[in-house]
Order: C-alpha cells, then structure tokens, then sequence
C-alpha cells in the first residue's frame, strides 16, 4: 500500500521543545458565523449585530471568541490528538484580537511536556497552541494537555516532563479590544440590565435553560473546525472500545454552556481569557446538557472605566437540572453527571 497518507502521531512521536506548524490555515467566512448560530443558538449582541459592534468601537462585528478557539484548536488536532483518548483540560488561554470574516487563522504547537501512563498504553501530552491571523498578530495563545494511544506499547517511556501551568491570566494581560463611548451602549438591545458593577463574588447564576447534543449536530460542528479525532467519527474504530460509542468534542459541550449563560451574563460580550478547564467525564449525542456559574472575581481593567471584567467558574451537567447542584462528592471527585468545569474571564461593559 502506499505510504502517502498519514496516520497522525502516537505518544512515542512526541518530544519536549517539539515544534509543530499545522497545516491548512482557514479563512473565517460569514458563513461560519450562520452555522455557529445554528449550531449554538448564541445570542450575545456584539457577535450578532453589527450595530452593536460599532457601538462598541469594533470595526465590524467579530466573530463569536469561541468560534476563534474551536478554529485555532481544529488546526491541531490531525498533529496533536488524531490517536487521542480524550482531550483533558485547559490552561493559561489568553485571546488577543478578534477574528473577523476574511481573515484567516494559522496555527503552530510547541511540546511542553510528556507523561506515559502507568498502562503503558497511553500518555499524557501537554502542548502550547498560538494561533495567528494573516497580519501575524495573535488570536489566540493556550495550553492544553490530551491523552494519546502508544502505536507500540513496548515503546520506552519518554523522560516524564510534567510543565508548570500557567494560572489565571492577570487583568494587566486581557487583551480588550473595543472601547465603549459613554451613553453608547445599549442594555435593551443587549438582552439585559446587569453590567458589570452587578455581580459579586461568590454569586451563582443558573441557567435555567438546557440544550440536548444530537448526533448530526455534533459531527456536523467537528466538521466545521476540521477536527479529525477519530472518537468523535468512526464509530466502527469506537465498537471496539470500551466506551463503545462516538464521543462529543469537548469544545462542542463549551459553545454549549456559553451559550446557555446568556441568560444571566448577556453582557458578557467577550471572552478574554480561559484560566483553567477540565473536562470531567464524556458527553454523547442524546446527553442534554445545562450550566450554572459562579463569579470567581469582579476584576477592574487598569485605565479603563467603561469595561472591566468577571472571572468565572461555569460547570456544565448532562441530564441534570444545576440549581444548588453539589458538582464534586465528599472525597472531592467530580460527580458523574458534570461534563465541564471552565474557569474563564469575560468582558462586560461598567455604568
């Protein structure tokens, strides 16, 4: 057989300082912005309306900061997590400029560490991710960590690199991209009253509304950021494993949930950084999923008065409604029903 096509890299082919530039850069399209719609039903009003944009001193209206992450992580994955498990969580993510239609996204990935598993069938690979428009200004910068199959399980195990992530990103660091002219935005037209002198730490906003993930919708999503993972398309490869089943992309369940928080943060037009994330147990098509977060911290943006920021913790359920929903048990695990644990900042506009 020929030996042109490739069959993406194993944990064996990954080192420490492993530079990788990914192929195929994407060009965004108006019609990403209707199908991420379509897919998510999100509603924040400065990735839907135009004037709202510009009422916010955008040059055009950008697209939604989730779309920009899911076209910035689908550039990895035929390099990165082809041969994954799972992908497993998220850190030190900070956005930069927005992504607007006609531009296009380029991606590159550098190891940061290395793990094998005490099966030694598998192992931990811990990458950063920068993602770039054509100007060569920043997207989007992450670290993210996936579990990867050996090819060979009698493969030596590498030097264990575990890398010190990178914690919250400091509120001197959010990259804010507009700026908001007094008297010019409007709370009716964004979907509520609640800005950012609102909330307080420690507050829960639940959700309320809940969205079940169907199985042409979630291939369909995966397509649209050209992530070739195996376990979310082959079901023949995935009958023969232990879960038996496709498995819903990870970022697929976090659109969700976002889009679920409009209604309790539809001021939050943007989102400026993910500190943190774990995906805590799979989701599948049929699953429907809800969300509630808590406000981590009300963040002032040095020298600015008409936007500051909210660092939140948004916990995703499948089949289970999130009102005073306990998300851990009592030795600290997450409880079989939580799919998502996402540490992330927004950007709201002040009075």
């Amino acid at each position: 057989m020929s030996t042109k096509t490739v069959a993406g890299n194993y944990f064996e082919d990954f080192a420490v300082g492993q530079e990788i530039v990914h192929a195929t850069p994407r060009t965004v399209t108006e019609g990403d912005i209707a199908m991420y719609t379509a897919l998510y039903g999100s509603r924040f009003a400065a990735t839907s309306a135009s004037t709202v944009a510009a009422s916010m001193g955008l040059e055009r209206m950008p697209v939604d900061s989730l779309l920009a992450f899911h076209l910035v992580f689908g550039k990895t994955v035929p390099d990165i997590s082809l041969n994954a498990v799972a992908n497993l969580g998220y850190a030190g993510g900070r956005f930069g400029v927005p992504l607007y239609p006609g531009d296009t996204v380029s991606t590159r990935s550098t190891v940061i560490g290395l793990k094998q598993n005490s099966n030694g069938r598998t192992g931990v690979v811990h990458v950063r991710s920068v993602g770039t428009n054509q100007h060569g200004e920043t997207v989007l910068d992450y670290v993210r960590w996936v579990m990867v199959h050996k090819r060979d399980v009698d493969a030596p195990a590498p030097e264990t690199v575990v890398p010190e992530l990178p914690g919250a990103v400091a509120p001197e660091d959010l990259h804010v991209p507009f700026e908001i002219a007094t008297g010019a935005y409007d709370t009716v037209l964004a979907g509520s009253p609640h800005l950012w002198d609102d909330y307080e730490v420690g507050e829960r906003i639940d959700h309320v509304d809940a969205m079940t993930v169907e199985e042409s919708e979630h291939m369909l999503a995966t397509r649209l950021y050209q992530n070739t993972a195996k376990v979310h398309f082959n079901q023949h490869a995935q009958s023969a494993t232990t879960i038996g089943r496709r498995l819903v992309y990870g970022g697929h369940v976090i659109s969700h949930a976002r889009a679920l928080s409009f209604n309790g943060l539809a001021n939050a037009q943007m989102v400026a950084a993910i500190n943190a994330g774990t995906h805590a147990n799979p989701t599948f098509a049929g699953d429907t999923i809800y969300a509630w977060s808590e406000v981590l911290d009300v963040l002032e943006l040095p020298g600015r008065t008409d936007v500051g920021a909210l660092r939140l913790r948004t916990v995703a359920t499948k089949d289970l409604p999130c009102a005073d929903f306990p998300y851990r048990d009592e030795d600290g695990r997450y409880l079989p029903q939580v799919v998502l644990d996402l540490d992330y900042t927004v950007l709201v506009p002040r009075r």
